[in-house]
């Protein structure tokens, strides 16, 4: 299997769910890390080949694609049919694109609107509707969890990746996942099922490390 490059900033959830995607289906990884906070992207070299200028990027032997939903979906088409991790099945696979759109538009996006303003030191104090927008997200996902061991059927799928990488910026901005009693166990399984997630863990604390050279507290006391 030959190597895909990987364009990656450690710190990005979405970047992680694409690079533990990639760990799992057993690709060879090239990566080549880009500092968002550096302007990086921007480089001309990089422009070149993603006009949109943002982070996971791939090149498949000249084969350019961003957006991590878009790069774990098409190389599991690629590299791992067998993998079920992206279901063959057409309902359980409209299923599964549900939960990486819940991660992308909601569990995500509460994230990243509650601590993006602390990693550009433009928050001096945690927003409780913001905060109150974060735990309504776990509460969903807890809901969506209930009876189950995985979110989508009885295997593991790019869908407990994506929302796992967003889990564990959560995780390490202090928010207790105990107080919801279907993800606790289900972030639990995913450290020991997906490959790469110490990676991911170490990605998730320079993420927080960010924060903190603005905001020392946590954010969830």
């Amino acid at each position: 299997m030959p190597s895909v490059l990987l364009y990656h900033f450690p710190p990005s959830a979405p970047s992680r769910f694409a690079l533990m995607t990639m760990r799992t289906l057993g690709i060879d990884v090239e990566i080549k890390n880009l500092n968002l906070l550096q302007k990086e992207q921007f480089n001309e070299e990089f422009l070149k080949i993603n006009p949109q200028h943002c982070v996971p990027t791939i090149d498949d032997d000249g084969f350019y694609l961003w957006d991590s939903h878009a790069i774990a979906t098409y190389l599991v088409g690629k590299y791992g049919q067998d993998s079920g991790l992206y279901s063959e099945d057409l309902k359980e696979r409209a299923k599964v694109d549900s939960m990486l759109y819940f991660e992308a538009t909601v569990l995500f996006a509460r994230l990243r609107a509650l601590c993006v303003p602390f990693i550009f030191g433009s928050a001096s104090s945690v927003p409780e509707d913001l905060k109150l927008n974060v735990k309504d997200a776990f509460n969903t996902l807890n809901t969506l969890l209930n009876g189950k061991t995985w979110l989508v059927g009885e295997r593991l799928t790019v869908a407990d990746i994506a929302n796992a990488a967003a889990v564990s910026n959560a995780v390490v901005v202090g928010y207790n996942l105990s107080q919801h009693p279907n993800v606790d166990p289900w972030y639990k399984r995913c450290q020991t099922s997906i490959k790469g997630f110490e990676e991911n863990l170490k990605g998730a604390d320079d993420f927080v490390a960010l924060i903190k050279k603005n905001y020392s507290a946590p954010l969830f006391p």
